[in-house]
């Protein structure tokens, strides 16, 4: 179930909430979709990215995986990085994964990039877990409708250094 943290919104202290594997708050999501949607609709569909940067995907709700990720290759922003997709579905901690994702796209815009992957669509998590994942959590659908909706504004693809 979802932490007591209220609705109050400070990036770093919510980043090293979700670190430790705690959900935020209702409001605390859509303040964070509202945020992202703004920095995703500045953004092209073909995301440009420069070197070096770590690049990584497939990471479908394994929050423990993204944790090690970090552990090695260090935190945003010591370390840019550019997800490519498929953040939801299949793991156990999809939302935990795609807010922390998110949570670190709005700090760190330009440290850390995020395409968008087959997964991240309304059809493809109502049958591969998110939307149920939001639902126990959340206790309703409100969060995974945030998340569909940000999904739209996500960039397709990326280049790095015009490659």
């Amino acid at each position: 179930m979802q932490s007591d943290a209220g609705s109050s919104f400070n990036p770093d202290e919510l980043i090293e909430q979700l670190f430790q594997c705690k959900t935020i708050s209702e409001a605390q999501v859509k303040e964070l979709c509202d945020r992202a949607r703004e920095i995703f609709a500045k953004e092209n569909n073909v995301h440009l990215v420069r070197a070096p940067v770590t690049i990584c995907g497939d990471v479908h709700g394994q929050f423990h995986d993204l944790q090690e990720l970090f552990r090695i290759g260090g935190r945003a922003p010591d370390t840019n990085y550019l997800f490519m997709g498929d953040y939801v579905d299949r793991g156990h901690c999809s939302v935990e994964t795609v807010t922390l994702l998110t949570l670190l796209k709005t700090r760190y815009p330009d440290r850390v990039a995020i395409t968008r992957g087959n997964h991240e669509s309304r059809q493809i998590t109502q049958v591969y877990g998110f939307y149920d994942e939001c639902v126990r959590k959340y206790g309703n659908a409100d969060v995974w409708k945030m998340f569909t909706d940000l999904f739209d504004y996500m960039p397709l693809t990326a280049v790095v250094e015009n490659q």
